[in-house]
């Protein structure tokens, strides 16, 4: 799986993958100890960067029961090395570790760092500490907090004045898959986390604890990295590289041709705005379709923008049949935009019924009102295919999956994989932290919560960016998955953009559209 077109992304492995990263890379002839060595140095080049001036500076290291316990220990003998003054607190007695853990903790006090039960760390006077390293809990932390270990955590972050707080792998507390405290999480300034980032880090609801959060590597070998398990890929800078590239001798029709069908009369907003995204996205020609009273408004003065108006003059619903025109036209084009102020009634209804019955259309961005319709309608959901595309928000998602819109929010990862499972086409779930999913390909994870994103109208740009990607992508094995990906990322990039001028909001969609371009260089 690793070796298709997202390889290029970075992984972002779950823990149990990691484990097995780890396993395999023993397998291979790699020690634990070496392993767990190189974690340290890693954790230790980072620490150097936050605090240059490391000689004398008073540090606790505090050192759970696991894998996180070891490194913490290790790094303890780097800081001593460096000229600081490294004091280990342990949660388990010193001749409880094993392995590697025990090895690293050994020499550690071979050298001279001192231990300490972590309980001395409020029945001893002891002199402020300048760092806090965290190593309690590691990856492999699952459920909630014990007592014990939630009173660690408040003691930390508890104190006054605040030191520099560094976490080893993951904050201890929060859980590395959904990036949420456990109830609570050590608040750190940063994080290193090693070989990769697991998926909760990366999650924008995260940072309060993670801070910055810098991958130290560890030497994992390329053979485990490329061939081993990893169900998520991070949709950041390196995405935009894969961007369909320019063709030599092109014309029009080699970037595709898009069909928008959406902007009733009273909604034509979201038309004008897909058919602008798909512009600024590079598709070569852009059709909008839409009931005929609604023409002009969609056109917005942009010659660029064909129409292709449905009814008589003054019509202002959508017909129960296809149209010759529309069915000519619909042939012609790579890819549709199916829904952006389309309207819910009966006639919306009957035309996207009749377009999902139409053999062999284009594949379709569906989004907005389509994604309604499609939710109360399983003989519609029933008629798409791999090469669709969904972009619901955590309401539309919510509307088809009959649940809540809250359970959506809790746990966004299960509810794309129950959309995933429910439809064979690509789900984009919107919101900060935006997920990319289809069956049998890695979960794209955008790690951005992009305030000039959240507006009226950026999901239609969206549809628009993600439909001319999708015309250019035909040739590729994953169309879907990889459209629905890079345009995550592109949309993002442009919200970023936007941030530089408008720092505190006030952007509207058209700008997003047209900051698009732009964003494909960064």
């Amino acid at each position: 799986m690793n070796r298709e077109w997202w390889s290029a992304l970075p992984p972002l492995p779950l823990p149990h993958e990691m484990q097995q990263w780890d396993r395999q890379a023993v397998e291979l002839g790699i020690l634990p100890e070496i392993l767990m060595e190189n974690a340290a140095a890693a954790a230790f080049r980072q620490l150097s960067v936050l605090c240059p001036q490391l000689a004398g500076k008073r540090v606790w290291l505090l050192m759970g029961s696991g894998n996180n316990g070891g490194d913490a220990a290790c790094l303890a003998r780097h800081l001593l090395d460096a000229g600081a003054c490294p004091h280990v607190f342990h949660t388990r007695p010193l001749e409880h570790y094993r392995n590697e853990t025990a090895y690293h903790l050994q020499t550690a006090r071979t050298c001279g760092v001192p231990f300490l039960p972590v309980a001395a760390l409020t029945e001893t006077p002891l002199p402020h500490p300048d760092i806090v390293v965290d190593g309690l809990l590691g990856t492999g932390f699952s459920g909630q907090l014990r007592d014990d270990a939630r009173r660690l955590v408040s003691f930390v972050n508890g104190l006054s004045p605040r030191p520099l707080i560094l976490s080893l792998d993951v904050p201890s507390g929060l859980d590395a898959t959904s990036g949420l405290p456990c109830p609570d999480a050590v608040r750190a300034d940063a994080t290193v986390t090693f070989a990769a980032a697991k998926p909760g880090l990366m999650l924008p609801w995260a940072r309060p604890y993670t801070g910055e959060c810098h991958v130290g590597p560890i030497a994992m070998p390329a053979k485990v990295r490329e061939g081993g398990p990893c169900s998520f890929r991070l949709l950041d800078s390196h995405a935009l590289a894969l961007l369909p590239a320019m063709t030599a001798a092109s014309y029009k029709n080699t970037y595709g041709h898009i069909l928008v069908m959406g902007g009733r009369p009273g909604m034509c907003g979201a038309g004008h705005l897909a058919a602008r995204g798909a512009l600024r996205t590079g598709a070569g020609l852009v059709t909008a379709a839409m009931p005929a009273a609604g023409e002009d408004q969609v056109r917005m003065g942009w010659p660029e923008i064909m129409t292709l108006p449905l009814g008589d003059p003054g019509n202002r619903d959508w017909p129960a049949r296809l149209p010759d025109g529309l069915r000519q036209r619909l042939h012609q084009c790579r890819a549709l935009v199916v829904g952006p102020g389309m309207g819910r009634g009966e006639d919306s209804h009957a035309f996207l019924t009749a377009l999902l019955k139409e053999p062999d259309r284009p594949a379709c961005v569906f989004d907005a009102d389509a994604l309604m319709l499609l939710a109360g309608d399983p003989a519609l959901l029933a008629a798409l295919g791999p090469g669709d595309i969904l972009t619901p928000h955590p309401g539309e998602a919510a509307a088809l999956l009959h649940c809540p819109g809250s359970a959506v929010q809790q746990d966004r990862m299960t509810a794309l994989k129950a959309l995933c499972a429910a439809v064979p086409a690509a789900v984009v779930l919107k919101g900060a932290g935006t997920l990319v999913g289809q069956r049998d390909c890695p979960t794209g994870l955008s790690p951005l919560d992009v305030p000039q994103l959240a507006m009226g109208g950026s999901g239609d740009v969206l549809a628009g960016c993600t439909a001319a990607l999708l015309a250019r992508l035909q040739e590729s094995a994953r169309p879907a998955h990889q459209a629905a990906c890079l345009a995550v990322a592109l949309h993002a990039a442009a919200g970023r953009l936007l941030a530089r001028t408008h720092p505190r909001r006030g952007n509207v969609a058209s700008e997003l559209a047209d900051a698009l371009p732009q964003a494909m260089t960064l």
